[in-house]
């Protein structure tokens, strides 16, 4: 099937849609990822039998993130938006807990305040805020109805 016809059907809205889960990236040093983990707060919940595997909660929401060693990774141009209520107050959690930002908090055209930094592969995170409107209902919004 190609993605245009893919495209052209929808998903119904009878509750059989789609949540977003976890995220899964890779890390080059598996010990080295789960202690960065544990430095941006986030709570293990799995190690696989083998070692190269582990998921963690977040410090709210109910989206995980996963870790798994591959030691040729070459992360992307992908960025995990983490939402917090105060930019520059993790920010300067972090820094304090050594870690190196490629940004300092900044207010963006697009109304959120961020920052960038990199994990020890190269995976790229933004932490940022936006609030609640913003994030889902900016002005430039499409039309489209607010529980869809």
């Amino acid at each position: 099937m190609t993605f245009w016809k893919l495209q052209a059907r929808r998903l119904p809205k009878d509750g059989t849609g789609m949540d977003l889960n976890q995220v899964t990236i890779p890390v080059r040093d598996f010990e080295e990822g789960v202690a960065f983990c544990s430095v941006l707060g986030f709570r293990q919940i799995v190690h696989n039998g083998d070692g190269r595997y582990a998921r963690f909660e977040l410090p709210s929401g109910s989206t995980t993130l996963s870790l798994y060693e591959d030691r040729t990774a070459c992360p992307g141009d992908t960025v995990l938006y983490l939402e917090v209520d105060d930019v520059d107050r993790k920010y300067a959690d972090l820094r304090a807990a050594g870690l190196v930002f490629q940004t300092a908090p900044a207010d963006q055209d697009w109304r959120w305040r961020e920052a960038h930094f990199v994990d020890p592969t190269g995976n790229r995170f933004c932490p940022y805020h936006a609030g609640a409107e913003e994030r889902r209902f900016p002005p430039w919004r499409l039309n489209v109805a607010r529980d869809e």
